[in-house]
């Protein structure tokens, strides 16, 4: 069967942080346990003790949008919708109000991010460059907005030349900052990524702000390797959260860093109680599904996983069922979620969304190891992030090269590389491509690195780990490795 996915190309701090608030975070964690242009727009327009958490108090339901919109905050979906109705009749009334349309634009990002469905990014492509036309590029709002736009889209020159523009038109104004820091990210310069998070930190931003600029340092310390900090700062976030949405989303991002340590009731608890918050969390319910997988609960995954895809039919979520059906050797099951996978992807790129990452990474295992290589060699050229490197990598060792596969392998899990993220994938991708190479004890080691950061990081890699390692056998007498190893 040729799984090939038949889409177009679609290509286009010094030390650790201090530690603090560990009262604040055991109980919550207690607590869990239990004119022309307008025209041309509008036409297109569609277990420890059991504390209380004494939480700040919710925004109500008209302030809960607009506030997402400019701090970068989750809203509640119907919150969401209705502020964009609001935002559509006000434009349709003010065609020459631009930062009206750069409200709407950004709610457009905004609400397209939380459900999934990328045929929002295009209105709020319209509807920012309407901004932009009426009053310009010194439009901090609009840039704002194009740059988070960017970032939705996988585009992270784009994202990272609108947060400049921004940034240098009002470099007080924090807003600027955090899609800098992902857009850095994504282009893999993690020097410059922190030292944005440095300079966010030190403008120290309001309430409303503040639970958005921490998860922000979480996902910089989660690439440093500093998962402990990680966690601190996120649960930080939902504990000065505003609103159950917002809660929600940080607490998603403790349950989906728990996943990726191995730490799987307390994986299942975060994202349980943040799909209780907020049933439109995105990336509760495909958690939950990954763990109960992962703990052998499989018809449970399985429902679970049917369940949040027939809501959002995430590409990536239905490259993670179609492994887990593979792994049981349901292939016809598997092929079907292929099938779907190869259908939401022609319509992420349709609306702008950079898909060949995922694209490699299904044709690398699943389809044409060489044309997964063509398509990340390009993503590499176009922004070389840990992703990429990794993937690359990967698709490289699939297509029988493996002296340039370890290349990018080691870029993707050396500090020195920049790549500090402790991943399991990554550490195993190097393990097996190093095996492959006869560098029998540095693969040994990656292969256990691998099962120790995650055991149960994929239902096919985390088995194919442990038959990797035990065909390796006992560590033989060798000498002690050499730093290049």
């Amino acid at each position: 069967m040729d799984n090939r996915l038949c889409v177009p190309d679609t290509s286009r701090a010094a030390g650790p942080p201090r530690r603090s608030r560990r009262l604040l975070r055991r109980a919550l964690a207690a607590a869990l346990a239990g004119g022309a242009v307008a025209g041309a727009v509008l036409m297109a327009l569609p277990q420890e003790r059991r504390q209380q958490v004494v939480r700040p108090p919710a925004a109500g339901p008209e302030a809960q949008a607009p506030a997402a919109v400019t701090a970068g905050a989750p809203a509640a979906l119907p919150a969401l919708t209705a502020y964009i109705g609001r935002q559509e009749r006000r434009v349709r009334a003010q065609p020459h109000n631009a930062r009206a349309w750069a409200a709407l634009g950004s709610a457009y990002v905004e609400r397209g991010r939380r459900t999934g469905d990328a045929a929002d990014y295009p209105r709020a492509d319209r509807a920012l460059r309407a901004s932009l036309e009426v009053r310009g590029t010194r439009n901090t709002e609009a840039l704002d907005g194009l740059a988070a736009l960017a970032l939705a889209r996988r585009d992270f020159p784009a994202a990272k030349r609108y947060g400049e523009q921004a940034l240098k038109a009002a470099p007080e104004r924090w807003s600027a900052y955090p899609p800098l820091i992902d857009a850095y990210t994504g282009l893999g310069d993690h020097e410059k990524a922190r030292s944005t998070l440095d300079k966010l930190l030190e403008l120290r931003a309001g309430a409303v702000a503040r639970p958005a600029v921490m998860a922000r340092a979480a996902a910089v310390y989660r690439d440093r390797g500093w998962r402990e900090d990680a966690v601190a700062q996120l649960t930080d976030a939902a504990a000065a959260a505003r609103t159950p949405a917002e809660q929600a989303a940080w607490l998603a991002g403790v349950g989906q860093l728990a996943f990726e340590r191995g730490d799987l009731p307390d994986a299942l608890r975060h994202f349980e109680a943040a799909a209780r918050l907020d049933p439109d969390e995105r990336t509760a319910p495909v958690g939950r599904a990954r763990t109960l997988a992962a703990l052998g609960r499989t018809a449970q995954a399985l429902a679970a996983y049917r369940s949040a895809l027939a809501r959002r039919p995430d590409p990536a979520d239905l490259l993670e069922l179609g492994e887990l059906y593979e792994s049981l050797g349901r292939h016809g099951q598997a092929a079907e979620q292929y099938a779907r996978l190869e259908a939401a992807v022609g319509r992420a790129a349709a609306a702008g969304v950079d898909m060949e990452l995922l694209i490699g990474r299904f044709e690398a295992d699943h389809g044409d190891p060489r044309d997964a290589v063509r398509r990340l060699r390009e993503e590499w050229r176009r922004q070389p992030g840990t992703e990429v490197a990794d993937a690359l990598g990967w698709a490289l060792h699939r297509a029988g090269e493996d002296e340039e596969a370890l290349a990018y392998a080691s870029a993707a899990t050396d500090k020195e590389k920049g790549g500090g993220v402790r991943s399991a994938p990554y550490a195993y991708h190097r393990g097996v491509i190093e095996a492959e190479l006869g560098r029998y004890g540095p693969a040994r080691r990656h292969l256990q690195e691998a099962l120790r950061i995650n055991p149960y990081f994929s239902p096919l890699g985390a088995p194919a780990a442990r038959r990797t390692l035990a065909a390796l056998g006992d560590v033989p007498d060798e000498p002690p490795p050499s730093d290049d190893s």
